[in-house]
């Protein structure tokens, strides 16, 4: 689901050919230049989470962290972070998943979550879902759920949205853009 808020979408800057030849790259650094713009971000996910029932909130490295990290604060829910590989100090749970440009690996620390936790994902973008659907594999590894999977923008023609609902998992987004919008 998409929440339609033009003055946001209007905020996140096309970069063509980022990081290839043939990709518009949307970054939302923009967005977190601007006060009012980064308030009214974190104000429709807080109204919507705030009386929801999930234990954790997980963020997605990196720019997931941005958002996510004032969401848990805003709600006092504990934050887990999901990393890149080689980047946690502790023992972690690894997943493999394909990216757009390869394949990654995505870490957490194998003792963020217990049996009947749950977990509201963020990330920046839903593009393929690669790594959300690498995190929702590991949130069920460890015995936990999977609340949401929550995002500033959708991509909807890569899928991702489509085949985290298929897994089950709800996901709302903030806004969308087609492959071809500049």
């Amino acid at each position: 689901m998409v929440f339609d808020s033009l003055d946001i979408k209007s905020l996140i800057r096309p970069v063509i050919d980022f990081p290839k030849p043939g990709v518009i790259f949307r970054d939302i650094t923009p967005l977190f230049q601007s006060p009012k713009a980064l308030r009214q971000v974190a104000d429709a996910f807080i109204h919507r989470y705030v009386e929801a029932e999930f234990s954790h909130i997980g963020a997605m490295d990196a720019r997931g962290f941005l958002i996510g990290s004032i969401i848990a604060y805003q709600l006092n829910k504990p934050l887990i972070l999901f990393r890149k590989q080689g980047k946690l100090p502790a023992d972690v749970l690894a997943e493999g998943y394909q990216t757009e440009y390869g394949e990654a690996f995505l870490e957490v620390h194998a003792d963020s979550l217990c049996e009947g936790d749950s977990v509201l994902m963020f990330d920046d973008l839903i593009a393929t879902g690669g790594t959300l659907i690498a995190a929702v594999n590991l949130v069920r590894r460890m015995g936990a759920q999977v609340f949401e999977a929550a995002a500033i923008i959708d991509l909807p023609e890569l899928g991702g949205s489509q085949r985290l609902e298929e897994m089950g998992i709800p996901t709302f987004c903030l806004t969308g853009f087609a492959l071809s919008d500049k």
